[in-house]
Order: structure tokens, then C-alpha cells, then sequence
């Protein structure tokens, strides 16, 4: 299979700020992962006021920085300029599932369950739901086609302490909580399920009205590589660009703190632009976006 041509330019970055009365250990997963659909052409990342930080490569290739919140103020700037792939996510890779037998070993922790994707408590609900239906790609995208159209997406109705065996009771949440819900019913079939979050920009896609946020999807193994499925949108779509990837949402956090900490102020951006006309560093400007129509223009 030729790499896809990475012909369009996606400006992604968060401003986070958060409140501390004390020091406050912190892990921030917010750069882009290397390799991929993806490259970064220009980042900055800046923390306020200056505080050290070591930066490690976490066990599922996660970029993560490891800090200390100060007293008082803390802010977190992060900007980048990713070139990306103008072809939308393909379903079509390759159709067939691989046996556990077959599986590389440091695959098969993607088949069982984990905090958030308690596949142990769907098994019965799955094979009445999907049983009949093939395995590999039909399965999936028969998965998919359920959480899409029997959960309602509430926008800021997430919670933290829920599992998807929850939203399926529920009947309703955010992006996380239906990736978590397509995970789980994967893995009781043994497809190998991981948790993705990065960006989305609206490429080929209106723009929703609603502010941009950080957005959770997940990706299957099949044919001997990772396909990408997206049970909050249910079709392809452009220029994702990945963070974090993990069991669920522990390994995809884009903040994990050890203690008290307020967040006072969570901005997120993630649109495509003309790199010859927008740097890191310029004001946040939406009126240079190239997306959030249904027409997809190259730039």
C-alpha cells in the first residue's frame, strides 16, 4: 500500500490554565505522536511560569511530559502546524480478522477488558446484538452503526467514572463514552480494540457550531494493521490527528493529576490553514480556517 500524500495543514493547539494552592504533580499528553498519517512541520509547547519538565515516551508511544503545578497560576500553551492526508479514514484496508493465535503478543492486552471498556459485562448483550454477523469489518462497522444511532451524544454530559456497560445503560454521552462502548463490544469478539483521542478539524465536514475539544475515537486490528472507526460520526473522515493511544481513556488523558488543581480556562483548536500564511505563535484566527464546509479545499 503507497503513503498517502500529506497535502493539507492542520492547525491543532490547547491554552489550558489551571489554579493550584499548592505544588501539584501533573502528566500532560498533548503533542502529536511521530509517525503515521501525520508530521509535524512547526510546534511550541510553553508552560507559565516556568516550571521543570521532563518529557518520556510513556508505554503505548505517548508523548508525555511530566511537571509540577506551581501556587497560584498555571498556564499551558500548546501550538502546531501537522501535514496530513487529504484521503479520508479507510474502512477497506483489509477485511479479516487475525486469530489469537496469530496475534503479536504485545496485541492481546487490546483484547481484554480494562477500566473503562468492561467487555466482561457485555458478552451476552454483543453476541445477541452481533453474533450473526462476519467477523472483521462487518462486525465493526455493525458495532459502529449501533452505538451511532442508539446513543445520544450530549455535549458536556461526560463523566469520569463511567464504563460503557454504564452508557449502554444510560443510553447517552460524549465522544469518549462511545468510543468506550465500541471497544468493548469489539474485544467480546476478540478484535483487538484501542482508544485513540487527538483532533478532528472540520475537512469536508460543517462546521457544528459547538467549541473545539479534543476528540476520542478508536482503531481496530485487522489485516495485520490498526483501521481507524469513529462510532460518534459513523463515516470517514480527514485530517485526524493523533495525541494518545491506549486501553481507554486512563492512557488518553490529556492531563493526569495528583492532587487538587481548578481549571479555569480550557480552549482547543484544530482547523486546517495555508501554512504559508499561519505560524505557531499567531493569534488564534478562525476567519483563516480552510475548513468547516462541506468543500475541501487543498492548502
Amino acid at each position: 500500500m503507497n503513503a498517502s500524500p500529506l497535502n493539507m495543514t492542520v492547525r491543532i493547539g490547547c491554552h489550558i490554565i489551571y489554579q493550584t494552592s499548592q505544588p501539584t504533580p501533573i502528566l500532560l499528553v498533548l503533542r502529536p505522536r511521530l509517525g503515521g498519517r501525520q508530521v509535524v512541520r512547526q510546534e511550541r509547547i510553553s508552560f507559565s511560569p516556568y516550571y521543570p519538565s521532563d518529557e518520556y515516551t510513556d508505554t503505548h508511544g505517548n508523548i508525555t511530559y511530566r511537571s509540577m503545578l506551581q501556587p497560584g497560576q498555571n498556564i499551558i500553551h500548546h501550538d502546531a502546524l501537522v501535514a496530513v492526508s487529504s484521503e479520508p479514514d479507510n474502512y477497506d484496508q483489509q477485511s479479516f480478522p487475525v486469530s489469537i493465535g496469530q496475534l503479536p503478543p504485545w496485541i492481546l492486552r487490546y483484547t481484554l477488558p480494562s477500566r473503562y471498556c468492561d467487555s466482561d459485562k457485555l458478552m451476552d448483550f454483543a453476541w445477541r446484538q452481533f453474533g450473526e454477523i462476519n467477523n472483521g469489518v462487518e462486525r465493526v462497522l455493525a458495532i459502529c452503526n449501533w452505538v451511532h444511532h442508539n446513543l445520544e451524544y450530549r455535549f458536556g454530559s461526560g463523566r469520569a467514572d463511567i464504563s460503557a456497560s454504564e452508557v449502554i445503560h444510560q443510553r447517552f454521552g460524549v465522544c469518549r463514552d462511545f468510543a468506550h462502548v465500541a471497544i468493548a463490544l469489539c474485544r467480546t469478539f476478540n478484535l483487538p480494540a484501542r482508544y485513540v483521542v487527538g483532533h478532528l478539524p472540520d475537512i469536508g465536514y460543517p462546521d457544528p457550531g459547538t467549541p473545539m475539544d479534543f476528540h476520542a475515537y478508536f482503531e481496530v486490528y485487522l489485516g495485520q494493521t490498526w483501521c481507524t472507526f469513529d462510532a460518534r460520526y459513523n463515516i470517514p473522515r480527514i485530517g485526524r490527528v493523533k495525541v494518545a493511544q491506549g486501553l481507554d481513556a486512563v492512557d488518553g488523558a490529556f492531563s493526569t493529576i495528583y492532587g487538587e488543581a481548578q481549571m479555569s480556562w480550557f480552549e482547543v483548536w484544530a482547523y486546517q490553514v495555508d501554512p504559508d500564511r499561519v505560524s505557531v505563535g499567531d493569534p488564534v484566527d478562525l476567519s483563516k480556517r480552510l475548513d468547516g464546509t462541506p468543500t475541501i479545499r487543498l492548502g
